[in-house]
C-alpha cells in the first residue's frame, strides 16, 4: 500500500462563480486591484529645486490614493507645480503615532505614498514607526529614490567621502551636544550632522572646543537660490556665518594624527603645562592657553595635565 492512499482529498466548497466575479469587478469599479496587495511608497521629494524630482515620483504622486506629508503645505506647492490632485494627510513628529491608526487602515486597502518636508523620507523625518508597522504587517514598502541633502552634502565638501558617520540633527542643550561630540572626538571618518540657523553659532563654538580645528563644509541651502558651501576650519566658520540663515548641513573633517598627537602632548604640551604650573598657572588657565596655541580639545588637555607628575 502506497503512502498516497492513506490520505483523503478534501474538497472544500467553492463560492459560486459569479459572487467572486462580482467582487472583482466591485474592486476594479473602486480603482483597485484585487491581486496586488497594497504598498506604502517613500518618495523622495526635492530639497530646494522643484526640477529635482524623478518622474517616477510624479507618477507615483499621481497614482497612489493618499499621500502623507510631513508638511502638507509645502507638499501642495510641489504636487501644484506638477498637477497632481491626490489628496493629502498630515503625518508629522506630533502626529505620527495618533494618526498611525489611520494611515494603516487606508493603506489595507490602497497604496499610499510617504513624503517629508524634503528629502527622502525616514532620514531625519517621521517614517520609521509607519514603515516598521507596515513591515510587520507584511505590506511591501518601497522606496521611490530621489534628492538627499546627506550625499549632496558630502559630494561637495571636499573631504573624504568614502566612509562617514551621520549624526543627525546635533542635540539642542549645550550638554548633551558636548557629550556626543567628546564621545566621537577620535572617530577618523567624516562626520556629517544637521543643525538649525539660531543654534550654528554655539555648535561651531563647542566644535572647536572638543574637535580641534579641523577642516570643515558648511552647506547652506543647497540647491536654492542662496545656496552656499564654505569651505574652511572651524574658527574661520565661526568668523563666518556671524548672522547665519538658512538649513545648515555640516560636513566635518574625521580625526587625524593619532601618533602627531601623542608626540605633540609628550614633547611639548607636557613641558608646557609644567612651566605654567611653576609659574602658578592654574590647570583651567593652562589648558585655555594651550588649546589656543595647539588647537587641541580642551578634554585632551586637561587629560594630559592629569598626567603631569
Amino acid at each position: 500500500m502506497s503512502i498516497a492512499s492513506d490520505f483523503k482529498m478534501i474538497h472544500y466548497p467553492r463560492p459560486p462563480r459569479d459572487i467572486v466575479e462580482s467582487a472583482i469587478d466591485c474592486y476594479r469599479a473602486m480603482g483597485y486591484n484585487p491581486f496586488v496587495m497594497p504598498t506604502l511608497y517613500l518618495v523622495a521629494t526635492p530639497i530646494g529645486n522643484l526640477e529635482d524630482i524623478s518622474l517616477r515620483a510624479v507618477r507615483i504622486l499621481a497614482e497612489v490614493r493618499l499621500i502623507a506629508a510631513e508638511d502638507t503645505r509645502r507638499t501642495r506647492r510641489l504636487l501644484s507645480a506638477y498637477k497632481i490632485k491626490t489628496p493629502l494627510t498630515s503625518y508629522y513628529e506630533h502626529n505620527k503615532k495618533s494618526k498611525l491608526a489611520y494611515i494603516l487602515e487606508r493603506l489595507a486597502q490602497e497604496d499610499i505614498a510617504l513624503v517629508s518636508e524634503a528629502g527622502t523620507p525616514g532620514i531625519s523625518d517621521p517614517g520609521y514607526e509607519l514603515v516598521l508597522a507596515a513591515i510587520e504587517r507584511g505590506i511591501p514598502v518601497v522606496a521611490i529614490p530621489g534628492p538627499s541633502v546627506l550625499p549632496v552634502a558630502l559630494a561637495v565638501s571636499g573631504l573624504p567621502a568614502n566612509q562617514f558617520l551621520y549624526l543627525g540633527f546635533l542635540p539642542r542643550e549645550k550638554g548633551g551636544r558636548k557629550r556626543l561630540l567628546e564621545s566621537i572626538s577620535s572617530e577618523p571618518r567624516t562626520i556629517v550632522a544637521f543643525e538649525a540657523p539660531h543654534r550654528l553659532p554655539a555648535t561651531l563654538s563647542d566644535l572647536l572646543e572638543v574637535l580641534g580645528d579641523r577642516k570643515i563644509a558648511v552647506c547652506r541651502e543647497l540647491t536654492k537660490m542662496h545656496e552656499e558651501v564654505f569651505r574652511g576650519t572651524v574658527s574661520q566658520a565661526m568668523a563666518h556665518f556671524s548672522q547665519p540663515r538658512g538649513e545648515f548641513t555640516l560636513v566635518i573633517a574625521g580625526y587625524s594624527g593619532l601618533r602627531e598627537q601623542k608626540e605633540l602632548i609628550d614633547f611639548f604640551v607636557k613641558e608646557e603645562f609644567r612651566r605654567l604650573r611653576c609659574e602658578g598657572a592654574t590647570a583651567k588657565e593652562a589648558v585655555a592657553k594651550l588649546a589656543s596655541v595647539t588647537h587641541l580639545s580642551k578634554k585632551l588637555l586637561y587629560k594630559a595635565w592629569l598626567e603631569l607628575d
